[in-house]
């Protein structure tokens, strides 16, 4: 019976003891300074702003749509430059203009109306001396010019208004226009 009686007594002494475990650490704590911090938790943390991190992933994605943007707007200027030069070796090969060359020129005036209206361009009248004689002449001018307005996008980063670019652009639009109507 000793055993029995110890059995219950040790019991009884592992009851008290995790209930008094149990009372302490329901206790609250004590305001003393090493006890005032509490972990961090983003959800319930009053000093997140979540409206910072909205904010950034927006201007993220802004940025994104800019640069891609401005990748086009350079894609624009190396493919009319690739016409203007497809366009001479017609004409260098049969000293004429095909109606399949009629379109490549007038896809030539969209990219190049497009790239001036992407820098802040607008119509502007080319001054009449400045226009080629021949088609020939227009055509090699073209060209040139072309080359010299891919460069020009190139070089030029994408938060600038370019006042170069917009009277290269419209000056070519002069020229391709010349070229196209000289054709008719």
């Amino acid at each position: 019976m000793s055993y029995g009686i110890l059995f219950r007594a040790f019991v009884l002494l592992f009851i008290a003891t995790m209930s008094s475990a149990g009372a302490f650490a329901q206790a609250r704590p004590s305001s003393s300074p090493s006890n005032t911090q509490q972990p961090s938790d983003d959800k319930h943390d009053p000093d997140v702003d979540f409206a910072s991190r909205e904010t950034d992933a927006r201007t993220r994605l802004i940025l994104r749509a800019e640069k891609k943007a401005y990748e086009e707007h350079v894609e624009r200027a190396k493919e009319a430059k690739q016409i203007a030069t497809e366009l001479k070796a017609a004409y260098d090969a049969k000293q004429a203009l095909s109606s399949n060359d009629q379109k490549k020129l007038e896809r030539l005036e969209k990219l190049t109306r497009r790239i001036r209206n992407e820098v802040g361009g607008s119509d502007n009248d080319a001054d009449p001396k400045e226009l080629p004689k021949s088609i020939g002449e227009g055509v090699e001018a073209m060209v040139k010019m072309t080359e010299e307005l891919c460069d020009q996008v190139e070089k030029t980063p994408r938060h600038v208004i370019s006042a170069t670019i917009i009277d290269q652009a419209n000056r070519l639009i002069a020229v391709i226009q010349f070229v196209r109507d000289s054709r008719r």
